[in-house]
């Protein structure tokens, strides 16, 4: 436990370091932020804000797990992943903001990385952690044994990962915030794992390191994408978070807990879901505006509260997915 404080401490006071000195290159850069013409007006004071901040986490994680940790098989993994979807990100965050391609990556190119990653992540777990393709039921103990599509149903659970944290990357603190209490949830999760070994191929305090390495991180960058933000994280930051949130999912085998510890993501990636449904079905829209956090916000709520609000209901869920996992 000391261990884990002491990276979350160190991961918080290189992610602090780090932030004053890539701030102001990205907006020497100009690597501003552009904003959707149909979102909440008080938006558009955001355009030009630098994004690709979520650099800076990464970096903390990175720079945490080289100084305490033993670089195990599970943390290269772990980071790799978080490398590998930042990287995604980035290229499309360059392609939006260096280009001037709005769109980005093409939803097809972006998808096929993430699949491609997924493969590489469940594959390694499988063959090489000795992971298995079973999944366990919570509250049961009940293992289904899934053969082959443990890896389709495992590569959609890492992608809609990924893109149900970007999809909640809207407003300032939002992301980074409730990716913090996940990733703290995980945290103890790894730590009750030490003594249980899930999967006896894991070395539980390593993955323990990981998990705190990027708490500390999502704390440094609060300090600067809080309200009013100074940056963001871009693609580069919530594909990021995603992937590593994806990646402690499969070697803690809580797949099925995930959906319940990351509740906030699951809603704001379903109320798009239902709004394009609903529009393409009916012409008519079921919120104001999706993802979720703006349909509240064009209800008059003010952007802080909003994100306060989603904060303590990602509490709410993280604990309880912890009671899943430990009852």
């Amino acid at each position: 436990m000391k261990i884990a404080l002491i990276c979350i401490l160190t991961s918080f006071i290189i992610g602090a370091v780090i932030g004053p000195i890539l701030i102001p290159l990205l907006r020497t850069l100009k690597f501003g932020q552009l904003v959707r013409n149909d979102g909440p007006k008080r938006h558009f004071k955001k355009v030009g804000t630098p994004t690709m901040g979520g650099i800076i986490f990464i970096l903390a994680m990175v720079g945490t797990l080289l100084i305490w940790s033993d670089l195990s098989p599970e943390v290269l993994l772990c980071g790799g992943m978080v490398l590998g979807f930042g990287l995604i990100g980035l290229l499309d965050d360059f392609i939006k903001v260096a280009l001037k391609r709005p769109l980005g990556l093409r939803a097809r190119e972006k998808i096929l990385g993430q699949l491609l990653l997924s493969a590489l992540l469940l594959y390694t777990g499988v063959e090489f952690f000795g992971r298995g393709t079973d999944l366990v039921v919570p509250l049961t103990g009940t293992k289904w044994e899934l053969g082959f599509w443990y890896y389709v149903i495992g590569a959609i659970l890492v992608v809609g990962t990924t893109n149900a944290v970007n999809l909640t990357d809207g407003l300032d603190g939002l992301a980074a915030g409730c990716s913090f209490f996940v990733y703290l949830g995980y945290l103890i999760i790894c730590l009750l794992a030490v003594s249980r070994s899930p999967v006896l191929g894991i070395n539980y305090l390593e993955l323990s390191l990981f998990a705190a390495a990027m708490c500390g991180g999502c704390l440094a960058f609060l300090i600067f994408n809080r309200y009013p933000a100074k940056v963001f994280m871009g693609d580069t930051g919530s594909l990021a978070l995603g992937g590593g949130i994806a990646a402690l999912a499969i070697l803690t085998k809580t797949e099925l807990v995930l959906p319940v510890l990351g509740g906030i993501f699951v809603i704001e990636a379903l109320s798009v879901i239902l709004q394009v449904i609903s529009f393409r079905l009916t012409g008519k829209r079921i919120f104001r505006m999706s993802p979720l956090h703006h349909h509240f916000e064009l209800v008059g709520w003010r952007e802080t509260k909003v994100v306060r609000v989603f904060w303590m209901f990602t509490i709410l869920f993280v604990l309880l997915g912890l009671f899943l996992v430990t009852v």
